[in-house]
Parts: structure tokens; sequence; C-alpha cells
């Protein structure tokens, strides 16, 4: 119950679509969870949203549910808030006439059998009963397409014929691979076959959508399976409007579980990119800075950042940690204050990540107990300076693009606990000036 009205029921996505079943099978209608919900909860796991299916049609929702809103009216799909929670409504529908592998020039409302059949993968198709418990009490499960089997053999498998299934959308090729490596189940050998038959026609679909599926594979718990996956079935091609080129993937399968997505898109840039003979084992700091200088990584980030439709932020979040590696190759020269200014900067976080995947021993853990004591300094990693630009002029001195060197020999004076007063840091500038 909710602590703030006792009256009132919590407001979970669970409670509000069952409610919004109810209400539809107390008018009459036939409903039920749909899809992903029902395949998360029979896993164990806590889904992320529900989905509800009906045989009402989508004007008999609106009537039954005043707050709500059609998302997408030719599919029969209404947005229904209840207590605040967003929960889609769709009535069942069957769907033909594809002709450019993703939408149907033709919809008709059908039942739940037809529905379910109209689904990609069998472990999607399923429905569910929140009011009809079973001898376990637990929602009962309708099952037209054999997704309760599969569940149990732990294989993805397309709903009927798998050409038929692709053809309706070809971005179901990648979302065959993200479920395999999401859920670490097998892919169905007749599921794979046609999917390797019809990768060329995933240059078809929208690069957004392709980078978008990518996102999800990637900072998934099993990113490496993923490209994997991708490379055997020749879906790397296509993704990357590259070559296909199957490759030992050593830097992204030694990334942890759910990295950032610049973080596993770089470890695979450098496993794609890295010479054959080099790859079988872990490739080297040396070996990158060599291969991956900004000359040499400008046209694959371009080229990628076209694929995938990579935002900014992404791309130069890509450059900057490939690039990054070179500090920390050279972390045990590097001088206190280099060694704050990489930890403070932007994407340290994301290169230590990347470091680590790059190169397992004593020097990254000898690094990383060098980079615990620099958090803890006193004096912090990046504290306000001392003295500024301002504090040169009212010495006298003219702006010149000598500020920005002798300020920031100042600055690394105070990061190393040379200065420690405005004092300190003015009698400094004093004698930089002159020098």
């Amino acid at each position: 119950m909710n602590r703030h009205n006792p009256s009132k029921p919590s407001a979970t996505p669970e409670h509000a679509a069952t409610t919004i079943v109810k209400t539809l099978q107390d008018a009459g209608h036939i409903a039920y969870f749909a899809g992903g919900c029902v395949r998360d909860a029979l896993l164990k796991r806590q889904p992320k949203d529900y989905d509800v299916a009906t045989d009402a049609k989508p004007e008999i929702v609106r009537k039954l549910f005043p707050r709500s809103r059609y998302v997408g009216e030719s599919f029969g799909v209404v947005l229904v808030y209840i207590h605040k929670q967003p929960i889609e409504v769709a009535t069942f529908r069957k769907e033909w006439g594809y002709t450019d592998g993703r939408r149907p020039s033709e919809v008709a409302f059908t039942d739940a059998e037809h529905d379910a059949q109209r689904r990609d993968f069998t472990i999607n198709g399923l429905f569910s009963d929140p009011l009809k418990l079973n001898e376990n009490n637990q929602p009962t499960v309708i099952d037209y397409v054999g997704g309760i089997e599969d569940l149990k053999l732990q294989h993805i498998r397309a709903i009927g014929v798998p050409q038929e299934r692709f053809d309706e959308d070809y971005l179901r090729m990648l979302r065959a691979i993200r479920f395999t490596a999401r859920l670490d189940f097998k892919l169905d050998p007749a599921t794979a076959t046609a999917i390797k038959n019809n990768a060329p026609k995933l240059g078809d679909i929208s690069r957004e959508r392709i980078g978008q599926e990518l996102l999800l594979m990637f900072t998934g718990t099993r990113p490496a399976l993923a490209a994997e996956l991708a490379q055997q079935l020749e879906l790397d091609g296509p993704i990357l409007t590259e070559e296909n080129h199957p490759t030992s993937l050593a830097t992204l399968k030694q990334l942890r579980p759910n990295p950032p997505y610049p973080v596993a898109l770089a470890a695979w840039l450098i496993d794609r990119n890295t010479p054959t003979h080099a790859a079988e084992t872990h490739i080297t700091f040396d070996a990158i800075i060599h291969l991956f200088d900004t000359q040499n990584l400008q046209p694959i980030l371009n080229r990628w950042r076209n694929a995938l439709c990579l935002s900014n932020e992404d791309r130069e979040a890509l450059k900057a940690i490939i690039l990054n590696l070179k500090q920390i190759n050279a972390w045990t020269s590097l001088s206190i204050a280099q060694r704050k200014r990489m930890l403070a900067s932007q994407y340290w976080n994301y290169t230590n990540l990347l470091a680590h995947a790059v190169h397992t021993g004593p020097f990254m853990d000898n690094l990383d107990t060098n980079a615990e004591q620099l958090h803890n300094d006193p004096i912090g990693l990046n504290p306000d300076p001392l003295v500024t630009g301002d504090d040169l002029v009212k010495l006298g001195f003219k702006p010149s693009p000598a500020f920005k060197v002798i300020l920031n020999k100042a600055y690394d004076a105070q990061l190393e606990g040379l200065i420690t007063t405005r004092e300190n840091a003015l009698q400094l500038l004093r004698s930089l000036s002159h020098t």
C-alpha cells in the first residue's frame, strides 16, 4: 500500500498493468501481459516494463482509460497512464506486405494466437494472465509458439519460418544476437543460418536503429559474445560498413560486464584493427600507440561515427580513451603533477577500464595503487588554482602565449605541494616570468 495514501495501491508498473488487464477483462475483453515481461518473469528476472495485449479495439481502450493517448494508432497501440505509470496497450494484430524490411503495408486486428505468430522469437511470443493463477500461484502462461520449451532449452529461435521473420524486419537479426548474448542462450541453427544468408540486408536499415541496437548489445553483460556472434554471422560488415572481419576479440573479452559504450567500442576497434599475428594474444600498449596515432585513428572514427550514428560525446570519448593509452604506458615516467592531471581528466575512468582490458598484471595493479594514493592526497587532484592570468596582468605582464606556460608550471608546483599559499604562488609567478 502507498504510505502517503493508504487507500491507493502502490503505483508499480506491474500493478498498473494488472489494473489495466482487470479493467479490460471486467469489460468483457481478453487481456494479457505480453512479450518481454512474461519472458523475464519466467526467467526469475525483474521485468523492465510491462506491456498489455488485448482484443479490445483501440477506441475501446481509449474510452475505458481516459488518461491515455495513441502512440501507434495504425498499429492499435495506446499508451495508458495508471497512477502516473505509462503502460502500452496493444490490440492483437497481424501484419503483412513488408516491402522495406521494417514496416508492414497492411495491418488487421486479430486474436491472441495470430498476434503471437507475428512476433520475432518464441521466447518473446508468450502471454500471461495475472488474474488467473496456476497451482504455483503464478500467472497462467499462454504459449502458442513453443516459447516455454525454448526457455527451458535456452534457445533463441525465430517464430515460424526464420526467413519470413527477418524479411519483416531486418533489425531482428541484431536482436537475435542481443538476446543470445544477454541471456547466454544458444542461437537456433535454422535461425542462425537465416541470419547469415540475409546479413547484407542489414545495410538497408537506418544507421540510427543499428547504432541503438549495438549500444544495447555492447553495454550488456556479454559484449564480446555479441561481437563474436556478429562476426560469425557476417553482420559485423554491415554494422560498421566494413568488410566481414573475424578476430579473436582478445581485448573485448577482458572487459567487465556492462561496460560504458565508448569503452566497448574502443576494445572492438582495437581488436578489429590489430594485425592477425598479434590478435591471438593481448596487444601491447606500444603496439596500440604505433597502430592508432591520430592520423590512423581518425578515418576509422569517422566511418564508425557515420555507421553507428555516434553522438559527438561518444565519438570524442572513443578517440580520447584510445589516445590516452599513450599516457598510461608512460605512467612510471610521469611526474606527480602529470599523473594528477591525467586522473582528473574527463575520460580517465574510461581509459582505465580499457587499459585493464589491454594489460593485466602487476603494471596496472601498481598504477591503481598509485592512483588511489593520489586520490587521497589532501592537496587533491584538481584544486582551484592559487593564481590566474589576472595575477600576471596585475604584476605588469602583457597577455601572451607564455601566460599558459607560466600558469601551467605554477599549477604543477601546486599539485606537487611545492607551493601551498597564494603568496608562494605569486613569488613563483615573478620568478617564472623572468626566465
